[in-house]
């Protein structure tokens, strides 16, 4: 008996008995009006989009003790590394405080390549 087996207190055989009946039934498709249907958006991004990184820099930064400890344990929790936790908080401060940025004004690049 497997160790998770032993702690949900299921025996294998009866999961292996009721994988196998539903594992045998068919399903039976109908040929029925689907009612109101509605057509969602694609909202998912482009693959490139997924694969793209934003440009790092490395620092050395020195931190308290207590919050080296926070992190690592909350990354431990979310299965995740401790200092990605602290680069998205620290992303998340910059965009909530950070002014808009604008686009840059090609007046001057135009004016000195004219003159």
């Amino acid at each position: 008996m497997s160790a998770k087996t032993q702690r949900s207190g299921v025996s294998e055989k009866a999961n292996a008995d009721s994988n196998r009946r539903y594992a045998g039934t068919k399903i039976k498709y109908t040929n029925e009006p689907l009612g109101d249907v509605k057509v969602v958006r694609d909202f998912l991004p482009l693959p490139e989009q997924l694969a793209f990184r934003e440009e790092g820099v490395k620092v050395t930064l020195a931190l308290s003790k207590k919050s080296v400890e926070f992190f690592k344990s909350e990354a431990a929790k979310h299965h995740t590394q401790y200092q990605r936790m602290i680069r998205h908080l620290i992303d998340a401060y910059v965009d909530s405080y950070a002014p808009p940025q604008t686009a840059r004004s090609t007046r001057t690049a135009r004016k000195r390549a004219v003159g």
